[in-house]
Parts: structure tokens; sequence; C-alpha cells
């Protein structure tokens, strides 16, 4: 490996890039958001790293105080990385930039590497927080074969990744599908009517969600109750 890059400048974001800026790190980062991981797994999840590399992107992050090492319940040689505390302070960031970064997705990258996992973090980076619902309400997002939550309650927002107990909406989809409506190269009307999107819920239910993730035009008001819109029967989307 050769020796780190240093900006050599006496700036907030240099001094972020030299511990974030090499080609690798961001994406262990990413993936150490959406929970703690094993080497094994980390490398099983960003396909082209390559053992070496990764070692080397993790032992920085061990001296620079970025991730830590936990033992692993039943394997004594077994290590799990996580972030620490100091750096959860870069969910913030990292949301900020993957949603800016949707911007530049195009058809020709849908064909990439995708996991269902993201789809937790592309959620958080969709919401439009001038749009959070006064209503309390849950909205599970099943992504694949992953399983995660929004909780409104009183104006506030949780972030829960598994199954919501009683959700008011329920949003089905394939990976691929979740980040194209994101990067807006497929409006959720339109995978609603081809069927790659199933959704079980309340027309104003749905209203609110895609008004909150920035997916319906502002000004745009709910259907008054009753108003029947696109659904699905409950049986579809609990399978």
């Amino acid at each position: 490996m050769g020796v780190r890059r240093d900006y050599g400048q006496f700036c907030g974001l240099a001094g972020g890039l030299n511990v974030i800026g090499e080609r690798w790190t961001l994406l262990i980062v990413r993936e150490l958001l959406i929970s703690p991981s094993r080497f094994t797994l980390l490398l099983e999840n960003l396909p082209g790293i390559g053992p070496n590399v990764l070692t080397e992107r993790l032992r920085m992050l061990l001296e620079r105080g970025v991730v830590e090492q936990l033992p692993v319940e039943g394997d004594s040689r077994g290590r799990m990385y996580r972030l620490t505390a100091k750096s959860e302070e870069l969910r913030g960031p990292v949301l900020a930039l993957a949603r800016w970064g949707m911007g530049f997705l195009t058809e020709e990258d849908a064909g990439r590497t995708v996991r269902d996992e993201w789809g937790f973090l592309a959620l958080q980076s969709m919401i439009d927080h001038d749009r959070i619902p006064d209503v309390d309400e849950t909205y599970e997002f099943r992504v694949g074969d992953s399983r995660f939550a929004v909780e409104v309650r009183g104006g506030a927002l949780s972030f829960v990744p598994g199954p919501a107990p009683s959700p008011d909406l329920v949003v089905s989809c394939a990976a691929d599908v979740f980040v194209r409506i994101g990067a807006r190269l497929l409006t959720p009307f339109d995978a609603i009517v081809t069927g790659d999107v199933k959704v079980h819920g309340a027309p104003e239910s749905i209203h609110r969600c895609t008004r909150m993730l920035g997916l319906a035009p502002r000004g745009a008001t709910p259907p008054p109750r009753g108003t029947r819109g696109p659904r699905e029967s409950t049986n579809d989307c609990s399978r």
C-alpha cells in the first residue's frame, strides 16, 4: 500500500478528506451506518474492493478513531466493526451526499450492483424535512428481502430497521426500483401502474408519505378521506 495522501491544508474539509477521502473509505462508512459488520460481510457487500485494500482502510479508520472493534460472542477470533459515537456524526453529511448523488444516476447505472439494505439509507436521504406529516403514522418499506420503517410521532421521525408491528402504509418493491424512483428515473405512479411497486394503505397516507419523500409536487393537497387511490390487497403486501 502506498503512503496515504495528505492535502496539507489547515481546513476542516481537507482534514475530513484526509480521513475519509481515499477510495472505498466512505463506502465502508456507508455499510457501517447501516449496521455493525464483520470483515467477511464487508468484503462481500463491497464487491471489487479486495481484502488487502479493506484491511488497510479499516486499519486507518481504527487508528483515526472512526471505527472500533468488538469481540464476536461465541467466536474468540472474530471481530465486529462499528462506527464510534463521534463517527455517527457522519450520518447527516453522508445522507446529504447520497441525496445529491441521486441526481447523477442514469438508466445505464441501473444494471450495476445494488443491495436491498442500501434502501434504508436511500430512504433517509430522500426525506424532505419541511414536509413531515402532522399526523402520527408508520410507513413500512419492503425492499427486496429487507424491511424497515419510518415512524412519525409528534412531527419527529424515527428510522427503524425491521418490520413495523402495525404500519399505516406498506410499500413493496425491488431495490433497483426503489433507487430509480429516488433518482427520478421512474415516477411512483408509473411504478404502481406497472406493478413494480405494490402499495397498501389509505390514499391520504400514501399522499403524506410521498410528499415527505419529496415525490409529490409542492402545493399538492391530500385526497379527501374515502377517496379511492392506488392500493393493493393485504395479501399482496404480506407475502
